[in-house]
């Protein structure tokens, strides 16, 4: 017969469903030598069965839960208040509490205790669950205690906990809950620390939250914690919190706000020699789990007692090093495209097709390993010339190793990864060729040949299959690359950046005007992308003309019926007609389209309909082309107003020249970026429908069980699979669970193979107090209602609203024309985002970290994308 009572001391590693995540950790803590952990037991799982069992109420109602999802929130608290009742109303057996009371016998009646729950599905490596369940603080006498765990067994039941444990896939029927009873320690500071930064994952800062009083204080949010940044037993930064409340034990039990003495509510909670005493056992305890703890500690009588630990589930993992006795550096590859959502492995195999250097894989993003680059003269100028371009932040990072001699000494010399972009010898070649030319034609040259090479490549692979389609996807490598880095794109590209760069600094020097390309480059021709949201407004035109197609899409059709159910409806065969214009051009574009596995437009057209509903609901018929056309009408103005103040200067008349051929060149060229990637994706077309004409070959055989498991697999392993009609479907399985957690992590810009994370702040000069810097990327101020979105499908914009998201691509271009202004959280000034505000004459800032966070969808704010900064506006 299993106990119902263990003490820590009996607890090891072996009774994880005997006592839970808290439980099995306090049972671990308590054998480090030097380490003060609070005595005390655990009322195990089988206590916890034996008392729920054969409760045909209980029964009824999980069953109940079973079925329900995430979203379904109003039965979720109606049914898990009624769980909890039903468990509150149980009697525990008299042998539980003969166990019960024969543990807290060994301590004295007088003594206080908190009682804590602690879940078999908490405190675990990918789930922490961590505040899930209840906490009771100073329970005394038995009675109280008893009825303390029947509350905490019934808390496993909150609507938190019950939503939690649906979003991770937990059973609620397996989830079994002990309950800790700990001495209660009379805190006077207490508080969380962190071995590593649960925000940046950087593992070499370790962060101290302390309260005085007792932790529920923080735990609440009562308070505004002192918070202590520790590197390597060095004190590297505090925020002294203001903390008016403490709460502090009753000598009855229980516990009562108090308000703190005026002198100590600016005062430091903890000293600094007791701040480094604390920071060495958080550096112990991390090395005896082997991994970055989340701790909980409180301070009394000048001796620090460890009440909890459990691993943070929330660190994004290391790319594994190639090299244990150097370091390496990674720098994140999906920020630089504009592209930081989780990729599954057969789209990094694709990712890897496009990309001219080697790439690591961790937490389902990809990273490129530049520490050859950062030890090379060469290389580093090069890391630091681009990422000014793609992103700041990622710059800024670089510049901070950059700086730290001892680190960059540290660094192994060999052959560097990253070979430089698009500024190559050949590309700065075409470069000049262009500028001498000046020919728009030269595009559409260039573009003919991808356009008939596209058209052959289909065609030829149309007609194979099995493993001959797969080897001449893989054969196809080299074309790919040629099309996607040919020079004579590449070097209208860098003509188009490097007059737009020219003509700011001159006219900034001569007229002192900053930023004037963004004026200069509105509605510019040969912008695929802009293409793309104008055709986008045309089908919204054709849609609006008939009430029964608009109530259709307003009703959130299927796509497998989209059109069946269309051409039915009056105005439906010209709506479809519209729309599959539409798709011919655009359709293998999409969100996150980089990633081979993502559903494109012609696969899943609806979700195409929040954007078409938002045009609809903001624009005028015809507004769209009203709009480009004024855009062009003032680039052309701004030039006539340039050209003119230049005459009236001193060597004038040189001066307008060389600005007017500069415009020339920039309208011509600037809105070529998006060439590459368009036909790259165009490409990824071709190969899908092979891809997924194999996939449904396997499905029918049995091999696999939906076409979409081949997303899971490396393109190495699906050819594999084709050639053997054999997988390992554990594989499958595991990857899918892995890549649920994934989507849960922030990467970040730059990690090295040690766990440091390089800070990434950008603080602008002219920032007004309170804002929240970023960066600059079209010109213009200008102030309205935030809209917070994390998905474009989810995008429900109106007249003057500012467009606050993680990032953007080529397919959230349609949106563009009903905002007017932009806020990313990732981005550089030639990164898609910025182009497209440019172009539509949108105030920008990207770069902002934590945007989506620390704006509330709704509020009013200030975007300032002259100095880069946004401001939250305080309504009136």
């Amino acid at each position: 017969m299993q106990p119902y009572v263990l003490s820590f001391q009996e607890i090891d590693k072996t009774r994880l469903m005997v006592v839970g995540g808290k439980g099995l950790n306090l049972g671990e803590l308590s054998k480090i030598d030097g380490i003060k952990v609070p005595d005390g037991f655990c009322i195990t799982t089988e206590a916890y069965r034996k008392s729920i069992e054969n409760n045909h109420e209980l029964e009824v109602l999980l069953d109940k839960l079973t079925e329900l999802k995430a979203h379904d929130r109003n039965q979720i608290s109606q049914i898990s208040k009624e769980v909890r009742s039903a468990i509150e109303n149980i009697r525990i057996s008299k042998e539980i509490e003969d166990e019960i009371s024969k543990a807290l016998a060994l301590y004295g009646d007088q003594q206080a205790y908190a009682i804590r729950s602690s879940a078999t599905a908490e405190d675990l490596p990918h789930a922490s669950f961590a505040g899930q369940q209840d906490t009771y603080l100073n329970i005394k006498g038995k009675d109280k205690i008893i009825n303390s765990i029947i509350n905490c067994w019934a808390s496993l039941y909150t609507d938190r906990a019950v939503t939690y444990r649906i979003q991770n896939g937990f059973d609620h029927k397996k989830v079994l809950l002990s309950v800790v009873v700990q001495k209660m320690v009379m805190s006077e500071v207490s508080g969380i620390m962190f071995t590593a930064d649960p925000m940046t994952s950087d593992r070499k800062t370790l962060s101290i939250d302390a309260g005085f009083g007792l932790g529920e204080a923080l735990v609440s949010g009562l308070v505004n914690p002192d918070i202590y940044k520790v590197q390597k037993g060095i004190i590297v930064g505090k925020t002294i919190g203001a903390q008016k409340l403490e709460i502090r034990p009753t000598e009855d039990g229980g516990t009562l706000e108090l308000e703190i003495e005026g002198n100590r509510q600016v005062g430091q909670a903890l000293s600094d020699q007791q701040i480094l005493y604390l920071a060495a056992i958080g550096k112990k305890i991390e090395a005896y789990f082997g991994s970055p703890q989340d701790i909980e500690w409180c301070l009394f009588n000048n001796e620090f007692y460890i009440v909890q630990s459990r691993s943070i589930t929330t660190l994004f993992p290391i790319p594994e090093s190639k090299d244990q006795h150097k370091p390496r550096v990674y720098m994140s590859i999906g920020h630089t495209q504009m592209m930081t959502d989780t990729i599954k492995p057969l789209g990094m195999s694709f990712f890897e097709f496009i990309s001219s250097a080697k790439l690591d894989k961790a937490g389902g993003r990809v990273f490129a390993d530049i520490t050859h680059d950062l030890s090379s003269a060469v290389g580093k100028k090069r890391l630091v010339m681009a990422t000014g371009k793609q992103d700041l932040l990622i710059q800024r990072a670089i510049k901070t190793l950059l700086e730290d001699k001892a680190f960059m000494s540290s660094l192994p010399r060999g052959k560097r990864n990253v070979q430089g972009g698009i500024f190559t010898l050949s590309s700065i070649m075409e470069t000049i060729k262009v500028r001498r030319r000046n020919d728009p034609s030269i595009i559409e040259e260039i573009l003919s040949g991808f356009e008939k090479e596209v058209r052959e490549i289909d065609q030829q692979l149309s007609k194979l299959s099995g493993e001959e389609a797969l080897e001449f996807i893989r054969k196809d490598r080299d074309k790919l690359l040629a099309m996607a880095y040919d020079p004579r794109m590449l070097g209208a590209i860098i003509a188009g950046i490097m007059v737009n760069d020219s003509i700011n600094k001159n006219v900034e020097k001569w007229l002192g005007e900053k930023s004037i390309a963004d004026i200069l480059s509105k509605s510019v021709e040969h912008n695929v992308t802009t293409k793309m949201g104008m055709a986008l407004c045309d089908v919204a035109d054709t849609i609006r003309k008939y009430p029964k197609i608009l109530e259709y899409i307003s009703n959130e059709p299927d796509d497998e019926n989209f059109f069946k159910e269309m051409v039915k409806l009056p105005g439906g065969k010209e709506t479809s007609q519209a729309f599959k214009a539409f798709l011919d051009k655009y359709g293998m574009r999409c969100p996150g389209e980089i990633d081979i596995t993502k559903d494109r437009f012609e696969e899943k057209p609806t979700q195409l309909i929040s954007i078409l509903l938002n045009n609809i609901r903001v624009l005028e018929p015809g507004e769209h082309i009203a709009k480009f056309e004024k855009g062009k009408q003032e680039a052309r103005e701004k030039e006539v107003e340039v050209i003119r103040q230049l005459e009236k200067m001193p060597g004038g008349l040189k001066k307008a020249k060389k600005i007017k051929k500069s415009i020339s060149l920039l309208r011509n060229f600037i809105g070529c970026r998006e060439y590459p990637k368009y036909y790259i994706v165009r490409r990824y077309q071709v190969y899908k429908k092979a891809l997924m004409k194999e996939a449904g070959r396997l499905v029918d055989k049995g091999v696999i069980k939906t076409c979409e498991d081949i997303f899971y697999l490396y393109f190495d392993e699906f050819c594999q699979v084709v050639r053997n009609n054999k997988v390992d479907y554990n594989v499958i399985e595991t990857r899918k669970s892995d890549y649920v957690r994934y989507e849960k992590l922030t990467p970040p810009r730059v990690i090295t193979s040690e766990g440091f994370v390089p800070p990434t702040t950008l603080v602008s000069g002219n920032m007004p107090k309170g804002a929240i810097s970023g960066i600059p990327v079209s010109s213009g101020v200008v102030e309205g209602r935030a809209r917070v979105v994390l998905s474009v499908n989810d995008a429900k914009l109106e007249e003057g609203d500012i467009l606050v998201t993680q990032f953007t691509d080529p397919s959230w271009t349609p949106l563009f024309v009903t905002i007017k202004g932009l806020v990313t959280e990732v981005g550089g000034f030639t990164t898609h985002g910025a182009v497209i505000t440019r172009e539509y004459g949108l105030p920008g800032v990207v770069g902002v970290e934590n945007a989506t966070k620390l704006i509330m969808d709704g509020q009013r704010i200030r975007v300032n994308g002259t100095e880069g900064y946004v401001e939250i506006l305080n309504e009136e």
